[in-house]
């Protein structure tokens, strides 16, 4: 088995554990640097070019995309699969995560529940806004903000106008969110692959902060998922279409509620947390997936 696992940075936690499970498997694995990556298209022929060599096409690839890069990320993972090489997450449903508005608008589609959220353009009324979202408290999101940044709480309504009218004003793109209050300032992080959840972890954010992001100084501790809980989970990764992914959840008065679907979610915190071998089971997927696939 061949398996390109596509990340900048080969000392990352996340990519060593891949590459080493793809070691332990016995398969012929790279780490490739997509950025580094050219691609050649021409009739009934694409190549790929990574630093002066063609590379073969593998047979399956494990996108390590940073939002920052999504863009080129994508074009060369679609580059790839349409060369026949299988990604655990595929490049459409790489795009789709990544754009916060879109991702909401699919999940709701597939009656997957979440926060109520409004998003509205600078030619709205900010007290319009307010007033559809229920008042405040609120949650603010930059669009492009990413590991909790971006995301402000604003605890009334004289406050939400002015920061509302601030953004407008600068053309920042954001989504209004009803705040729960009852989640305590907690998340889960469900990691769903191939259909099932394997692992999960509860975060709680740092003392006197709403967001439980680890890269925001929250803690993780093991948790068992409530059967609504894991079903929620799966279903969100089936909407967004992906093989492997960290559903972020929040409890409520009305059960879970989903934030983000990530489509490249960090291993250390799970692996670290659950003292699983999420690797492992992601080695597993693709195994199955490619064999599968030449059926």
């Amino acid at each position: 088995m061949k398996v390109y696992i596509l990340s900048r940075d080969e000392s990352l936690y996340s990519t060593q554990s891949l590459f080493n499970a793809a070691l332990k498997k016995g398969w012929d694995v790279r780490i490739i640097d997509f950025l580094k990556c050219s691609i050649e298209i021409m009739k009934g022929e694409l190549k790929i070019n990574y630093l002066g060599e063609e590379l073969d096409v593998p047979d399956a690839i494990i996108p390590r995309i940073g939002a920052s890069r999504t863009f080129y990320g994508a074009a060369m993972v679609r580059h790839f699969e349409m060369m026949g090489a299988f990604s655990t997450s595929g490049n459409l449903a790489i795009t789709r995560s990544r754009d916060k508005l879109r991702s909401l608008q699919v999940l709701s589609k597939f009656s997957v529940d979440m926060p109520k959220t409004v998003f509205a353009s600078n030619e709205s009324s900010a007290q319009d806004v307010i007033d559809l979202i229920g008042g405040a408290p609120l949650i603010l999101k930059i669009l492009e903000g990413t590991q909790g940044v971006g995301v402000v709480l604003v605890d009334s309504v004289k406050a939400a106008k002015s920061v509302l009218d601030a953004f407008y004003g600068m053309e920042v793109n954001l989504l209004v969110q009803e705040f729960i209050e009852e989640a305590g300032g907690a998340d889960i992080r469900a990691f769903v692959v191939g259909g099932k959840v394997i692992a999960a972890m509860k975060r709680q954010g740092a003392e006197g902060d709403f967001r439980s992001n680890l890269h925001q100084g929250g803690s993780a501790s093991i948790y068992k998922l409530t059967r609504k809980e894991k079903s929620t989970a799966i279903a969100a990764a089936k909407a967004m279409g992906l093989g492997v992914c960290g559903v972020d959840m929040i409890q409520s008065s009305r059960g879970p509620l989903v934030m983000e679907v990530n489509s490249s979610p960090g291993l250390e915190g799970i692996e670290t947390t659950t003292e699983l071998d999420i690797a492992g089971n992601i080695m597993d997927f693709i195994e199955i997936s490619v064999q599968e696939k030449k059926l």
